[in-house]
This record gives C-alpha cells, sequence and structure tokens, in this order.
C-alpha cells in the first residue's frame, strides 16, 4: 500500500474506531479485512512461527489501545465495532509488514547470505592444575580427571559423582566451567544441584562439597536448580554480593554490560548479601544490585522472559532494542553497531534461540528498524 493511501486508510479506520464512520466507510474497511484475511501473498509470506509471533506482537498493542477505549462511555452500537477493528488494524499491519518486507527482500539477499547461526552447548572446563578441556571435543562418556570424582559427559551436559575409592574426602579441589559467546552447558554438581549456564559466562565450583558450606563463583548468568541441605547451605559469589538457597530455584544475571546484576526467584527462598546488609525475596520477586551499589526489589517481573534463555528462547515484554541486542550479541558471538538515532520503542517477541540471526531480525524489523549483517557485525539503523 502507497504510504499516502496507508495513511488515508489508517484515518478511516481511526473513524471506524470511534464510530464516525459512515456506512461507505465501514463497508470499505469490513471488504479490506475480508481480502487480506484470506491473502496467500500474506499469509504465505512467512513461517508459521513468525506469523504467530507477529500476531501476538500486534494484538497485545492493539489490546491496549482496546482497554483504553473500553474504559470510556461507549455506546453498545459503537463497541461492537472495536473487536473487529482491532482485527483489522492487525492484518493491515500484517500486510503493510509483508509487502514492505518482499519489496526490501532483494536489497537484504547479501546479508542473509552472511546469517548467523545460533549459539549451541559449547564450554571449556579448567582442571585444579589449570589444564584446560575443550568439551566440545570430548566424547560422551566418563572421565577420572580429578582424584576422587568421576566426570560424566553427555551432549551439553557436565555431571560430578564421587568416586567410591575416594581415600581423602576432605580433599577438594576447584574446577571452572566456561562458555564462550555463543555457548551454554547443563552441569550436575556433586550435591545433585542443576546448573544452567548462560552465553559468556563462567562457573567456579568445587569438585566436592565438604564442610559447613556450599560455595560456587559466577560470572555472566546462570539458571540454578539448588538440592537443599540447612546443615549445608548453597552460595553462589558474584561480583558485590552473595546469594544464599534456601530451597530454591532462581536465576541470576551478573553480565557487566547491563545496567545491574538481577536476582530472580523463580521457587522456594533466596537471601542476598551485598555491602547494605541482607535482604530475603520470594518467588516472582528480583533484586536488583546496580553499579553504584544501591539495590532495590521489583515484584512486577515477568519469570518466563527471565528463564526463557534456559528454555530455549528469546523472550522480550517491553524490552529496549539495547536489551534484546546485548542478548543476540552473546548468543551468535556477534558485534553490534548504531547507525543514527537510537530507538526508543519498547518491543515484545518470542522465537526460538535455534533460529539463525535474520529470523529474530525480522520480527525486530515489524517496528521499522533495519539490519544489517556484515560479517560478524550486525548494524541497526533506525
Amino acid at each position: 500500500m502507497p504510504p499516502h493511501l496507508r495513511k488515508d486508510f489508517l484515518k478511516l479506520v481511526e473513524k471506524y474506531l470511534n464510530g464516525s464512520a459512515s456506512a461507505e466507510e465501514i463497508n470499505a474497511i469490513e471488504n479490506y479485512y475480508s481480502h487480506f484475511s484470506n491473502d496467500p501473498d500474506i499469509t504465505d509470506s512467512l513461517d508459521e512461527n513468525e506469523i504467530n509471533t507477529l500476531k501476538a506482537t500486534l494484538r497485545q498493542k492493539i489490546d491496549n489501545r482496546i482497554d483504553k477505549a473500553e474504559r470510556q462511555i461507549v455506546p453498545i452500537y459503537k463497541r461492537r465495532y472495536l473487536q473487529l477493528a482491532a482485527s483489522i488494524l492487525l492484518f493491515l499491519a500484517l500486510s503493510v509488514f509483508f509487502l514492505n518486507r518482499l519489496k526490501h527482500e532483494p536489497a537484504k539477499l547479501s546479508a542473509q547470505n552472511h546469517d548467523l547461526a545460533p549459539g549451541g552447548n559449547k564450554a571449556i572446563l579448567t582442571l585444579a592444575d589449570g589444564s584446560k578441556i575443550n568439551l566440545n571435543n570430548m566424547k560422551n562418556g566418563a572421565f577420572t580427571s580429578q582424584p576422587g570424582v568421576h566426570i560424566i559427559k553427555q551432549s551439553g551436559e557436565l555431571s560430578y559423582k564421587a568416586a567410591e575409592t575416594n581415600s581423602n574426602p576432605a580433599e577438594v579441589s576447584y574446577n571452572t566451567l566456561t562458555t564462550p559467546k555463543g555457548g551454554q552447558y547443563q552441569l550436575t554438581l556433586a550435591d545433585g544441584t542443576k546448573v544452567w549456564l548462560n552465553a559468556a559466562s563462567s562457573l567456579k565450583f568445587p569438585t566436592a562439597f565438604n564442610g559447613n558450606e556450599r560455595v560456587v563463583e559466577l560470572t555472566g548468568e546462570a539458571y540454578f536448580e539448588v538440592v537443599h541441605n540447612a546443615k549445608q547451605p548453597f552460595k553462589v559469589k558474584t561480583s558485590g554480593q552473595t546469594i544464599q538457597d534456601i530451597g530454591t530455584q532462581f536465576n541470576v544475571n551478573t553480565y557487566s554490560d547491563e545496567n545491574a546484576s538481577a536476582t530472580t526467584l523463580v521457587e522456594g527462598s533466596v537471601k542476598i548479601y551485598d555491602a547494605k546488609g541482607q535482604t530475603m525475596i520470594k518467588p516472582g520477586q528480583q533484586f536488583l544490585l546496580k553499579a553504584n551499589g544501591l539495590s532495590e526489589v521489583t515484584s512486577d517481573v515477568d519469570i518466563n522472559e527471565v528463564t526463557a534463555w534456559k528454555n530455549g528462547m528469546f523472550q522480550f515484554n517491553n524490552a529496549s532494542i539495547q536489551t534484546i541486542m546485548r542478548q543476540i550479541a552473546r548468543w551468535y558471538d556477534i558485534e553490534v553497531e548504531y547507525k543514527g538515532p537510537t530507538p526508543d520503542y519498547t518491543y515484545h517477541g518470542k522465537i526460538s534461540r535455534n533460529s539463525n540471526a535474520s529470523q529474530v531480525l525480522k520480527i525486530l524489523e515489524l517496528s521499522g528498524i533495519n539490519f544489517t549483517i556484515e560479517g560478524r557485525k550486525i548494524i541497526v539503523k533506525s
């Protein structure tokens, strides 16, 4: 649809929404809706996952508008137009997006020929003596590289189990599991605690847990499913804070390029110690520790969004383009460059982390942002 016609049509939809459209105008809009809802040039342009994601994104924006309208005193005969108008706006937005996408497709072919594959199960294990094992090159199975412990490698997962012949249970050595950009890995510690390690992250941990507490050290991001033991509390040390489990599943994000370290509680309870004191949070709450040392607890956290990475998804709810691109940069191991003013919109969307970078960027292009892939760099143009 040419820009001047699109502008006129949007004015017509606005009249339809507020009930001032004439009979001819109403008929024109409904005919447009009927046409585009069954147009294969639109519905066949993207795969089912992309269409559903785009629909969900637009639907949320449209529903917000409807909610605002319905809070006003609206005559019944006008209110019945709202839902149909929402559907019209949905298909209008989708059709404009698909038509623009097809129009610009030739210009983007060169970038997509250099598409970026998603990350995967990649990690380096550093042993107590400093030697490093590239887990990508290791076959599945057990190997005993540490005294008193069996290390078992499966696809994308490492497990520690005490050896029955451990003659010196007091002897403890430390290993470090490190994921690169574009990598992730799962780890089962000697006590049965499960850890999911996100890209560009590192976890230092003992090969066995002896003594009065269990302590690991984290940089980057990890999800913990802790085997609770009140007599031997589990603690996660990060820069500036210590997180103590009290029967818990929680996510810790300590990336240095984020605005704050975030501990999000999914189940159970955690106690967080920082320079200011200690804080207890409940399921659904998030503890933020900012660079200036200030902290706060928020309760309006979308747990699914926070833990989406662990479940193989990107999920964004009211996320800035900078937040999104930081996640993309870590997962696809790329550099991000901004040209022109940085968009100040917020974005919604959900897509598999198994998707190539171009598929993720298509979702964001819905909001009018252009992307170019040059080697291992994504250029963002508003």
